[in-house]
């Protein structure tokens, strides 16, 4: 069977995985902001800068992003995103300056993580047919939440025998190599592949139905669904988010424990499940049900999240609220290919995507300025508990775009 024709599906998948596995490293911010040293004068609210500005860079960059590798490829794309995460982390490590680590991690690792995630899951749902979007983007973004399982200990054990500087080194040479080297094998279909649903997934019902046409970006954004997801992913992602960030401090406040960055690796065990997880259940019973179900449990968890003060049970809160998050980066995806069409998805769900940073870059900075202000994040807790009802609720007016919404000019050219 020549290359044209072969299905390379679960080896772009897979190859999406194991880059999101490495990009991940952004999630163990809280393992290295909690260990920065007194010495080097950084306030809490400073200690959030650099994650907060890589969550925005992240974000941005996931337009221009989705846009380069919906015209040249995953591959080329992805490759960048492997050099730059792994230069930024370089940069970062050369010496203490908040201004380097905001260069280097906010700024030059963002973006790269912004390049690779974007390249990661477009490429995997092309091969693979409808019923199976919300699996196959699960399994690709479960990477992302993954990581932190061996980054956070391997974080925690680099910064204990040689400092932070040379932990952040390690990281940025060995992401370069990996993340490069999986790029390469990433490719979209061919010019009129379609795929084909196996027997099992052609007689399961779905509760999705492909659009009539590909929305270009600009058409997207006329559409209030379009406004709807965003202002929805901004509040699920900026509330798991600000606990992401925050973890290891936050346990060592609740509990007294210093153990902290255990609770990061068994929080991205759940941030990993919810993303397949949710992924399956929403092609099954629908996306903004799930969502639905997702806020309202993440609601709880926040309001909640104050009371609690021994460690086993911080250990569920965490394994809890990474559940909640994931499933927001395995169902807004889907959502987005779902509404507006697969031709453009890269830089529909980039467009998207921006809520992500939005809520990654304000509601951690305002956690932090919270804690400087009063010395707890109780009150950040229960800002975060009321945003996601908020987002609860507008789940409940989101429906898909109806074709009779469609401008005439797009229906022509669909």
């Amino acid at each position: 069977m020549s290359d044209k024709m072969r299905n390379f599906g679960w080896t772009v998948a897979l190859s999406g995985t194991g880059i999101n596995l490495a990009l991940g490293v952004l999630y163990t911010w809280s393992v290295i902001s909690k260990a920065i040293p007194s010495e080097w004068g950084w306030n809490e609210a400073q200690r959030a800068l650099p994650y907060s500005i890589a969550c925005i860079v992240f974000a941005v960059i996931m337009v221009a992003a989705g846009r380069m590798q919906d015209r040249i490829g995953p591959r080329i794309v992805a490759t960048l995103g492997g050099i730059l995460t792994g230069a930024g982390f370089i940069i970062a490590s050369a010496s203490s300056s908040l201004t380097l680590f905001v260069i280097g991690f906010g700024i030059l690792a963002g973006a790269g993580i912004g390049f690779g995630y974007a390249s990661a899951t477009p490429p995997a749902v092309k091969w693979f047919p409808p019923q199976r979007t919300g699996l196959i983007a699960g399994i690709v973004v479960a990477g992302f939440g993954l990581a932190s399982v061996y980054t956070a200990p391997l974080a925690k054990y680099l910064i204990g025998v040689y400092g932070i500087q040379t932990a952040m080194r390690v990281f940025g040479v060995g992401f370069l190599v990996f993340v490069v080297i999986l790029s390469q094998m990433l490719r979209n279909p061919p010019e009129g592949y379609k795929p084909i649903a196996s027997e099992t997934a052609a007689k399961r019902k779905t509760t999705t139905t492909p659009p009539a046409v590909n929305y270009a970006w600009n058409e997207m954004l006329r559409t209030p669904q379009f406004y709807l997801l965003w202002f929805m992913f901004a509040c699920g992602s900026g509330a798991g988010l600000m606990i992401i960030g925050k973890l290891a401090k936050i346990v060592e406040l609740q509990s007294g424990s210093k153990a902290g960055f255990i609770l990061v690796a068994l929080l991205a065990v759940g941030n990993a499940s919810g993303r397949v997880v949710a992924g399956v259940l929403s092609d099954r019973i629908g996306r903004t049900m799930t969502m639905l179900i997702v806020f309202v449990v993440q609601a709880l968890l926040m309001f909640t999240l104050r009371l609690q003060n021994q460690l086993g049970l911080l250990v569920v809160y965490s394994m809890l609220i990474g559940f909640s998050y994931g499933a927001c980066l395995s169902l807004f995806p889907s959502t987005t290919k779902d509404y507006f069409g697969i031709k453009n998805f890269g830089v529909n769900y980039g467009l998207v995507f921006t809520a992500w940073g939005a809520g990654g870059f304000v509601l951690p900075l305002l956690s932090g300025k919270i804690y400087d202000t009063n010395g707890s994040f109780h009150t950040a807790y229960l800002i975060a508990g009321f945003i996601m009802l908020v987002a609860a609720a507008v789940t409940l007016v989101t429906k898909a775009p109806k074709e009779e919404t469609v401008p005439q000019a797009l229906k022509a050219a669909a």
